[in-house]
């Protein structure tokens, strides 16, 4: 299946629900067993899997984040921007999602986040999905 891309304009700092975007490309690949890969290909952004059920948790980690990474003098990248490098590289480019019947195996509370932590911007992200391959 050929790769999907998706654009999304983001905040300043945010993390935004794609599970219906996955979800949808997953569905139309008609793919039973497999696997989908979430990947974002910017330095400041990433993909994450966390609970969709309450905001507050979106909230929770970026305010975790911050405080995980606060912006120091010392920091030499020009553009300024090195804490949400750090942060990037934390949360991950990609995630994994197995699937099975054709549905993606998140547990009850899960979602895919983009994680935006250098806005606001336009951004992109890829979703690619891999069918089991009988050998």
């Amino acid at each position: 299946m050929k790769t999907r891309e998706f654009t999304l304009r983001t905040d300043r700092a945010c993390m935004i629900d794609v599970t219906d975007k996955v979800c949808a490309v997953i569905r139309e690949s008609g793919v039973q067993s497999g696997l989908c890969v979430v990947y974002c290909p910017h330095t400041t952004a990433g993909i994450t899997i966390n609970e969709n059920a309450d905001s507050d948790v979106r909230h929770d980690l970026l305010l975790g984040l911050r405080e995980a990474f606060p912006n120091r003098r010392e920091f030499r990248h020009a553009e300024g921007n090195s804490v949400a490098h750090l942060k990037s590289s934390c949360v991950g480019a990609s995630q994994t999602i197995l699937i099975e019947d054709g549905r993606p195996l998140l547990g009850t509370w899960q979602g895919v986040y983009f994680c935006e932590f250098d806005g606001p911007r336009t951004r992109r992200f890829q979703v690619k999905v891999l069918e089991d391959m009988a050998i």
